[in-house]
């Protein structure tokens, strides 16, 4: 194959022998693709830039078998969110979401602008010095977002039971629906449900959709952590559902953010 140019975000990256790296690049016009990069491991090398949650542009080539990167040029590194765990996790757990949905060698609209998209938000997470559930909130709409994307999408909109549409009255604090995980959303607390919602909870899920995330009148984000690790939970489900398992790096999200147990009171 011809050499090209290729731009996209690198995914993964791992050692590939004893000097090279494997790199799994997400591209708009290429979906996954996997590539050798020669002597990366090596600290003076000119493509040891080849990084996890880097924007690169390639030029890439080979006539058979494993591509090889020929040059790189960096445009964007991501690798502030390791200053926090709960950045570092919302970047991974997306990433793991993207290796699952999209496919290799193929086009994939969209996906890499919304995933950029969230990485940048992340990055004012970190500059700004954001409480957590910012974080948290960003990991439940970036997923929303590219399930969606990706042929998943959760559906929000209509009872999967009765096919009535799904119109939440906040502030009616008895109502409810179910996260039914094989059907979709259901009105009801329903037996057999992976998960219930109260009216407030789901006219929350049901903005995620929106290129922005849901802010009040004085731009705080709405919703507590409380909520936002409910709604989580329900990405989790539906990702476990329809890709075979939800993104191991939620559960690292979840550290600090879950409260503690209680303790129990000692026995004399």
């Amino acid at each position: 194959m011809a050499e090209r140019q290729l731009e996209g975000l690198a995914l993964t990256v791992r050692p590939l022998g004893e000097n090279d790296r494997l790199l799994t690049l997400l591209s708009e016009s290429e979906g996954l693709t996997r590539f050798a990069v020669p002597g990366a491991r090596r600290p003076k090398s000119s493509l040891a830039a080849a990084v996890p949650l880097a924007h690169l542009s390639l030029q890439v080539g080979g006539r058979s078998g494993l591509q090889r990167v020929r040059q790189l040029r960096v445009l964007r590194n991501y690798s502030n969110l390791a200053q926090r765990l709960d950045t570092l996790a919302t970047a991974q757990a997306l990433a793991e979401l993207c290796l699952q949905l999209v496919p290799s060698g193929d086009a994939a609209p969209g996906v890499l602008a919304d995933l950029l998209l969230q990485l940048g938000r992340l990055e004012e997470v970190v500059r700004e010095r954001a409480h957590q559930r910012e974080a948290l909130a960003l990991a439940v709409q970036g997923s929303v977002h590219l399930l969606a994307l990706g042929g998943y999408a959760l559906p929000l909109q209509h009872c999967a039971r009765s096919g009535a549409p799904l119109h939440p009255p906040v502030g009616d604090w008895d109502w409810r629906c179910s996260l039914l995980p094989s059907e979709g959303l259901a009105i009801g607390a329903l037996a057999g449900a992976r998960l219930v919602l109260n009216a407030s909870e789901l006219a929350l899920l049901q903005r995620l959709p929106r290129p922005a995330p849901p802010r009040g009148r004085d731009g705080d984000l709405l919703g507590p952590t409380s909520v936002w690790l409910h709604l989580l939970a329900l990405v989790e489900s539906w990702c476990g559902e329809h890709l075979g398992r939800s993104p191991r790096a939620f559960r690292l999200l979840r550290t600090g953010l879950e409260p503690m147990p209680s303790p129990r009171p000692e026995r004399r």
